[in-house]
């Protein structure tokens, strides 16, 4: 595409992106840990009229202050992480997540007698029953505050940019904060506020403020009615904090930028498919700080985070945006990008969760598809016409060679899934590198398991772990029959026989 035909910006935009993971940058605040408990509801308990959860799957991550560290991680940012935990099993479960997260250097500050946060969600299918939270919001204690900042000083140096995520969970007292404010200034770093509560002055000295409308609405007193009161109102925060910005975020109307010389820039929203808002907030804080920390515009991170919360809210669940998708979310701006079906397994798993979110049946097959024919092309549509949304899983080259000599495959793994990805039965595709899908199956858990009529139940992999849940296991009948081996063998003996009728 000429320059000239591309919005304005765009190139900006792409190397921004791409440089993402140079970023640097350091959180302080509330962490949490969010449980995920998830089951099927069945019937109704006979003790009280209220459903009864089977549970099947419970799983942990990182809430709060952790959640913008963990979109950080995500994006391949480099983070600093000082916050706050009680002497217990949801403080250990949220340090052990955070030790293993990639390119996080988490430092809590352990407070004897204090619960640590923890939000458990009940969920049944796409439905949530109930939330449960345990924690307190009183302040931690004055030696809690001065580890805390001992922590920050130590790890300070690295980082350009603070993010000051306050959940008002009692960790960010004025103590904590005007030590933040001062050990900043000193360093010459700029510090980025996701405010809570009315009173802003507890950030003064910050560089940007990125409060919700509802949240600028409450600090300031002021009704929100038009582009006017907006600007009232943001000049108002500037004014209280110091700031040389204010970054309004207002849901579906996009967000607003006003700037301390009295300018200002209105971004429209991404997305208009909206499926869970969860988290959006900490995404766009996640990589407007990242941008920050590389030395781009204020405006210019702005746009590339708008860019992240669209990503994230066509999600279910407290998600993150990956590189890949923050880069094709610029490109499709331009009309340059769009859905990739080739994905990863965990983006295969988000997009799988958004899929049942909707009330789809997923359906899975496999193999190598190294040269596709009309046998594959027909069990694909067979299978699809099972399901609302078909998962195929291919093997890669190493597992092929082990699977089918050295000589294969004929195709590398990129081009074949890049084939079974341009046909329209498919849905999405991803690689597997071991011998069989069955921990792809695990994970997946297809309502529909499909391959060729030539297998058995009994050979068919992960068959067991289909049926036990429920699932329903396809066997598609292909006439006429046909095999890539077939094909490769008469390829080559009609080499032979040109090559004899030659000499």
């Amino acid at each position: 595409m000429a320059a000239a035909s591309q919005p304005e910006g765009l190139p900006e935009l792409i190397d921004l992106c791409d440089r993402l993971g140079q970023a640097r940058v350091l959180v302080v605040g509330d962490a949490m840990l969010d449980r995920f408990v998830r089951g099927k509801v069945e019937r109704i308990s006979p003790e009280a009229p209220i459903p009864v959860l089977s549970v099947t799957e419970e799983s942990d991550m990182p809430g709060g202050a952790g959640n913008v560290v963990r979109n950080l991680a995500a994006l391949g940012v480099a983070a600093g992480f000082v916050a706050a935990t009680g002497d217990d099993a949801p403080g250990q479960a949220l340090a052990e997540l955070l030790a293993a997260a990639p390119g996080v250097t988490a430092r809590l500050v352990v407070e004897p007698g204090r619960p640590t946060t923890l939000k458990t969600r009940f969920i049944a299918g796409h439905n949530h029953l109930l939330r449960t939270d345990r924690e307190t919001l009183a302040p931690i204690a004055s030696a809690t505050a001065q580890g805390l900042l001992a922590q920050l000083e130590a790890l300070a140096p690295d980082y350009p940019v603070f993010m000051v995520s306050d959940y008002g969970k009692g960790v960010l007292t004025p103590e904590v904060l005007a030590g933040t404010m001062a050990l900043a200034k000193a360093l010459g770093a700029r510090v980025v506020v996701d405010p809570k509560g009315a009173d802003f002055s507890r950030y003064r000295g910050a560089s940007v403020v990125t409060p919700n409308r509802a949240e600028l609405a409450a600090a300031t007193g002021m009704r929100l009615t038009d582009e006017a009161s907006y600007a009232a109102a943001a000049r108002r925060v500037i004014d209280v904090c110091g700031a040389d910005a204010v970054c309004v975020t207002r849901s579906e109307e996009g967000l607003s930028l006003f700037f301390a010389d009295g300018s200002a820039r209105h971004i429209r929203a991404e997305s208009a498919d909206v499926f869970d808002v969860s988290g959006a907030g900490d995404t766009l804080a996640a990589i407007l700080c990242a941008g920050l920390s590389l030395g781009a515009p204020l405006s210019l991170c702005a746009r590339l985070a708008n860019i992240g919360a669209g990503v994230v809210i066509r999600k279910v669940g407290t998600a993150v945006a990956h590189p890949d998708e923050l880069r094709r979310g610029v490109l499709s701006r331009a009309g340059a990008g769009g859905d990739d079906k080739v994905v990863s397994r965990e983006r295969l798993l988000e997009r799988v969760a958004l899929w049942r979110s909707q009330g789809l049946r997923v359906g899975f097959t496999n193999g190598c598809f190294d040269l596709l024919h009309p046998g594959h092309a027909l069990m694909l549509a067979r299978t699809r016409e099972l399901c609302d949304r078909l998962v195929v899983g291919v093997n890669t080259d190493d597992s092929v060679r082990r699977l089918k000599g050295p000589s294969r495959p004929v195709q590398n793994e990129q081009a074949r899934a890049g084939m079974l990805a341009s046909l329209s039965p498919v849905d999405a595709v991803t690689l597997f590198g071991e011998d069989t899908p069955l921990e792809l199956i695990r994970a997946v858990r297809p309502d529909v398991l499909a391959k060729g009529g030539d297998y058995t139940l009994e050979t068919v992999v992960g068959a067991d772990v289909v049926q036990a849940y429920g699932g329903r296991v396809a066997l598609i009948d292909l006439e006429p029959a046909a095999s890539t081996t077939d094909i490769i063998n008469r390829i080559l003996q009609h080499s032979e026989n040109r090559d004899e009728s030659a000499s």
